[in-house]
């Protein structure tokens, strides 16, 4: 680990520590604060994968993952709120756009946070947002069914379907405009303070220059679909602090539980990320859901764990342990696909 990728970490533990934790179950209940934004911005964490010569990080993956874990093992919340930012981070960092220059160092130096509109995309061949060109730009049409963030990130990664099958995206200003209304705050059992609504297009124009990259639809797919066959760094980090809270709870059975449930939880990510760092994405694919689904066997165990050790106390909604359960439930379904959905169902059927 290098000295700059280790301050990078200390600022994520600072952070956890100092502001996320002590107010995640504020966070939960009452919704992530542009005051909180405002420290993660500040911390430097939104450039860990960013490109150096734009004022990133330029952190290796398995950095990136760490403090995926520890935000999430602070408040699940937050750090929801903050990961939509780094998949625009990496597709300007790569694409040829006039909007690489326009955004991506205030996206990596902290001066912005994106969120991001595409996971409808997975929807094909159902086109819940479709793009057509018009003159000097793109004109968006439909309805994005989630997006994370509203009211607290400054521009989001948009994007929608073509006529011809093409797979676009574009950056826009995050905020209600002609051509894009916002619904009412979705109302969830775990994760509603991360002020994630639906999204109505009805004409929504973007410059050409806004466009950040536009393909076949399957050539988009053939390198989304691996992705989500691996477990998040957010069910390691959600598992850990759970496991954390046994082992306070001051009982014998607890600790031992947590001695337990934490080495299970080592080996599993040890397999998680041998997967991700030394096999092609492409590869393995049924070997990785394997190891997703086993992982979600331990976030499962861990925050049980956590609710059983704290007994009727931990449905009090100042616990963390129901918290933590609630976070655990969501992130079972996060960025779920037909084929992570079948699996899983396949192993709890086993």
């Amino acid at each position: 680990m290098t000295a700059s990728t280790a301050t990078l970490i200390g600022a994520a533990r600072r952070l956890a520590r100092e502001v996320l934790a002590p107010g995640a179950e504020a966070a939960d209940r009452e919704g992530v604060s542009p005051a909180v934004i405002g420290e993660v911005k500040r911390s430097g964490v939104l450039g860990v994968s960013g490109p150096a010569a734009y004022g990133g990080a330029q952190a290796p993956d398995a950095v990136a993952r760490e403090i995926a874990e520890i935000l999430a093992g602070a408040c699940c919340s937050t750090y929801f709120v903050q990961a939509q930012h780094h998949s625009p981070v990496r597709m300007l960092a790569a694409a040829g756009s006039p909007a690489r220059e326009r955004l991506l160092r205030p996206l990596c130096d902290g001066t912005l946070l994106s969120g991001i509109a595409f996971s409808h995309l997975r929807a094909f061949p159902r086109t819940p947002v479709r793009v057509t060109r018009v003159p000097g730009g793109r004109r968006f049409d439909g309805r994005v069914p989630w997006y994370t963030g509203w009211g607290l990130n400054d521009v989001m990664l948009l994007a929608g379907v073509t006529d011809d099958g093409e797979a676009l995206f574009a950056v826009a200003d995050a905020r209600e405009q002609p051509g894009l209304r916002p619904t009412p705050r979705l109302e969830l059992a775990a994760l509603t303070g991360t002020r994630t609504v639906g999204l109505e297009l009805d004409g929504l124009l973007v410059p050409e220059e806004a466009v950040v990259w536009s393909r076949p639809y399957e050539e988009w797919a053939v390198a989304d679909r691996p992705k989500n066959t691996n477990p998040s760094p957010a069910v390691f980090g959600v598992a850990g602090a759970a496991l954390d809270l046994l082992e306070t709870a001051g009982d014998a059975e607890a600790k031992e539980t947590a001695q337990v449930l934490g080495e299970r939880l080592r080996e599993v990510r040890r397999e998680a990320y041998a997967l991700v760092d030394e096999v092609p994405p492409g590869e393995r694919l049924a070997d990785r859901l394997v190891v997703k689904t086993r992982a979600y066997d331990v976030l499962r165990a861990a925050t049980t764990a956590a609710i059983v050790a704290g007994g009727g106390r931990a449905f009090g909604l100042g616990s963390p342990a129901q918290r933590l359960a609630r976070e655990g439930l969501f992130l079972l379904v996060q960025g779920q696909t037909t084929d992570v959905r079948s699996a899983h169902l396949r192993a709890l059927r086993g």
